[in-house]
């Protein structure tokens, strides 16, 4: 796992305090101890523990999170915790890049295609992406499609690979995190989902749409069984 701290200043910071967690199969609770330190070179040690409340640690987590840079969020972002966003993008027309050892994806390779409107997430460096039925800003009831792309597993998540992705959760990275999207070769099938129920199957569906004018065919979406709402309250 990599953990990431952005401070944005030159601070000087002390260990004052430490929390452990106890805890068993049933039960767990937590106490609160001083950082003792007595002497220049000597090494610090933990003070008797308190016992912490629920309360407390709420309060702690929720002042934790709370740093996070105050941002004007577009009409586009759905949601927004300090280490989440998820937002929508209406319909559009992008280049596909096709990869991987099936020949069928060189046929499709850096063509235009047309796309339906779509829905990412991210959270804890990791992308999701759905799609929509409507070109238009979904509610927290709005059933959710899947995303017809390789790459994408049957939660939505996208294997990053070689991705090229922005580095934080912002409102300012979200187009870094589509155009990586987009950038990447799309080269695999991502575990056992059935990305299109077009009667040719995924590389009929974009040999169809290779260079076309039209809008995606949306009938031929599958029902990813969640709603906005499930979607962005997912871990």
């Amino acid at each position: 796992m990599e953990a990431r701290v952005a401070i944005g200043a030159n601070r000087n910071f002390v260990l004052k305090s430490a929390v452990l967690l106890y805890g068993d199969n049933a039960t767990a609770f937590a106490t609160l101890h001083a950082v003792v330190s007595k002497g220049t070179g000597r090494t610090p040690y933990l003070g008797p523990g308190q016992a912490l409340t629920s309360a407390f640690l709420k309060t702690l987590a929720a002042e934790l999170g709370a740093r996070v840079t105050p941002e004007v969020l577009p009409s586009n972002v759905l949601a927004r915790t300090p280490d989440m966003i998820t937002w929508w993008t209406r319909a559009r027309r992008a280049v596909m890049f096709f990869g991987g050892v099936d020949h069928k994806a060189g046929e499709l390779n850096s063509a235009v295609y047309p796309h339906p409107a779509l829905v990412f997430k991210v959270t804890d460096r990791e992308l999701f992406v759905r799609a929509l039925e409507k070109d238009e800003r979904p509610s927290e009831g709005t059933p959710l499609k899947t995303a017809p792309y390789w790459n994408v597993d049957s939660a939505g998540r996208v294997c990053l690979g070689t991705m090229r992705v922005p580095d934080d959760v912002a409102v300012a990275s979200m187009a870094g995190w589509e155009a990586g999207f987009f950038r990447s070769e799309f080269s695999h099938p991502n575990g056992a989902v059935r990305l299109t129920s077009h009667p040719q199957g995924f590389f009929g569906l974009w040999k169809s749409l290779r260079n076309s004018e039209s809008a995606f065919p949306v009938e031929f979406l599958t029902a990813a069984n969640e709603t906005l709402q499930q979607f962005v309250e997912r871990g």
